[in-house]
């Protein structure tokens, strides 16, 4: 196992390598000259030249390639030229959040999708299939932004439940915090508990035609037993594979959320970075956003023997 985890370090290290060619190649190509968002309003040719040597501008893209990668792995992402602020400290200060939301989002999601697709197969061809079918085909066509307005408009206007609005710290008001959050991790969760009831059920209707879940009901064993211990649990490497992937798009897709329920994370940050034109912070969020996309990646790589022990990582015996 060991050496299956060097093996996949060293192409996790060579994909963020080539991220990190992308990224700051990706932002270079951007219109517009950056020393002029950087100037404000002093446009003056002496300013300008000040913050093309201040910057290294004016060194080849080889050049401040090397710098920005060198000053990436002692963690100085730069200095964002919006607020002055390190980018380092801006993405460490509205990560708890957006983390806070994907991980209340991802527990919705884990909850209502594993729950609904266990039962849409073994209620197979019922009401209770046609039901928890026509359930993720809302949440997988219902846009993000109309969702979140309507919720608002019910739950925190109509019947003021909930919070429009805002964040509060765990720490500062537990139930304050969830005031807050339930609304954008419903709208957040949705899609992804539609995604997992469909992957749920298919695995299961797999499973529960298998040999060994046929054999499992000879021995005498409950029906508890065969769904949860033995279907369930060898359709649940479909659903981690499901859930890894999505998490990184949970992290990046909270751009829109954060921006209807006005939260200051990591989708917030990335937009205001892309409107005020801030290359420091537009660099930073993206190459730490495809960061935790690989090492997400690689934990649920990690996490395929610990569900399944049949699975043998690269191929070493037990």
């Amino acid at each position: 196992m060991s050496r299956y985890l060097l093996v996949r370090l060293r192409q996790s290290l060579v994909t963020l390598f080539l991220v990190s060619v992308v990224v700051f190649a990706g932002v270079r190509a951007l219109p517009g000259d950056p020393a002029l968002a950087l100037a404000g309003e002093e446009r003056s040719p002496q300013a300008l030249a000040a913050i093309r040597q201040a910057y290294g501008l004016n060194d080849n893209i080889v050049v401040q390639y090397g710098r920005f990668v060198g000053h990436a792995l002692t963690g100085d992402l730069g200095t964002s030229s919006r607020t002055g602020l390190p980018v380092l400290d801006s993405i460490t200060s509205a990560l708890p959040v957006t983390l806070e939301l994907a991980m209340f989002s991802l527990l919705l999601a884990v909850v209502l999708g594993i729950g609904a697709g266990v039962v849409a197969a073994v209620r197979k061809g019922r009401t209770e299939e046609w039901l928890a079918n026509a359930a993720a085909l809302l949440g997988l066509s219902v846009p993000h932004f109309w969702l979140g307005i309507v919720l608002v408009l019910v739950f925190a206007i109509a019947v003021p439940v909930f919070a429009a609005s805002g964040f509060v710290p765990f720490g500062a008001d537990p139930l304050e915090n969830i005031r807050h959050l339930v609304l954008p991790a419903v709208v957040l969760g949705s899609g992804l508990a539609a995604v997992v009831m469909r992957q749920t059920r298919a695995a299961m209707l797999e499973n529960l035609s298998a040999d060994y879940v046929r054999t499992a009901r000879a021995k005498g064993l409950s029906r508890r037993q065969v769904i949860g211990g033995h279907a369930l649990r060898n359709s649940l490497v479909t659903v981690v594979t499901v859930l890894g992937l999505q998490l990184g798009q949970l992290i990046s897709g909270a751009v829109v959320t954060e921006q209807i329920f006005v939260l200051p994370g990591f989708g917030k940050l990335t937009i205001d970075a892309v409107f005020t034109r801030d290359y420091a912070m537009l660099q930073g969020v993206v190459l730490f956003t495809s960061a935790a996309y690989i090492l997400i990646n690689l934990l649920v790589d990690v996490l395929y023997s610990v569900v399944d022990p049949r699975i043998r990582l690269g191929g070493a015996p037990r």
